[in-house]
């Protein structure tokens, strides 16, 4: 009412470079923001927010009520902060932000073994041949399932084979653990899994889908229980040196709650 707009800065959970953004007005009729805008700061996470520097990432952008608007983003620049505006005031339900972490290896020990498979480390799914269930992503989030629909399922098979999922890691890796989640799936867990794991540089994701199956194995194939959390040791995979993809087997199908691989960075 009396001029101006309004706005909430964001810290992202890590650094990185964003390719899309969901303005989500769910729920709001009345009193959604006809507009939106984003800023952009690269500032480091402990940059005071008054000292950051903004850049313009998605211009004001028409809103509608009780609606997702998703926009794609064309910027190369990494991001440590969002600025989201509204125009000139209102409600948004949820602000989601998609793209490719970029996470500081320098800050972290060399000789210590980190998570290279966490979407906050910048892994993530780079294929599989099922999902008729759950979403395949969530395996690499933190935390443990909440339920069956919290993981990656897929189909009983009704003829022979056994189901699949690449993994690209955030960095090129030595591996030295692995855990494998079947939390909640009990009458639906795979009977066993193995993995196969390669150094694959910048291949694309429809290459390695094409030629994953021929990759040696990292783990040969071992019996999984149900609702139950697999680790497996150095001693128990191979030694392949550094990969920065890895491929999950199922036998012969079923579900997964959460997948981990830990390795020490070779960058």
């Amino acid at each position: 009412r009396g001029g101006g707009h309004d706005h909430v800065v964001v810290r992202l959970g890590t650094r990185g470079i964003v390719r899309g953004v969901d303005i989500d007005t769910r729920h709001f009729t009345g009193n959604y923001p006809p507009q939106a805008s984003l800023e952009a700061a690269d500032g480091g996470f402990d940059t005071p927010v008054d000292k950051l520097h903004w850049r313009e990432l998605l211009g004001p952008s028409d809103l509608g009520p009780d609606s997702h608007h998703y926009c794609a983003v064309a910027d190369a620049e990494p991001v440590s902060h969002l600025r989201l505006n509204i125009f000139p005031d209102g409600g948004v339900a949820r602000l989601r932000v998609y793209g490719e972490p970029l996470p500081d290896w320098s800050r972290t020990d060399p000789g210590e073994a980190l998570e290279l498979s966490a979407i906050a480390n910048g892994g993530r799914i780079a294929g599989f041949n099922d999902a008729h269930y759950g979403d395949p992503w969530v395996i690499l989030i933190p935390g443990r399932g909440i339920n069956m629909g919290d993981g990656w399922e897929t189909r009983r098979r009704r003829e022979p084979g056994h189901d699949w999922i690449l993994v690209r890691l955030g960095a090129p890796g030595v591996i030295e653990r692995v855990e494998v989640d079947t939390a909640h799936f009990k009458g639906n867990y795979p009977d066993r899994c193995s993995i196969q794991a390669a150094l694959v540089g910048n291949t694309t994701d429809q290459a390695l889908a094409a030629r994953a199956g021929e990759w040696p194995e990292l783990m040969a194939p071992v019996k999984l229980a149900m609702d139950h959390q697999h680790f497996f040791e150095a001693q128990e995979l191979s030694d392949l040196g550094a990969v920065d993809c890895v491929r999950l087997n199922i036998f012969p199908d079923g579900g997964i709650s959460r997948f981990r691989v830990y390795g020490r960075p070779q960058l």
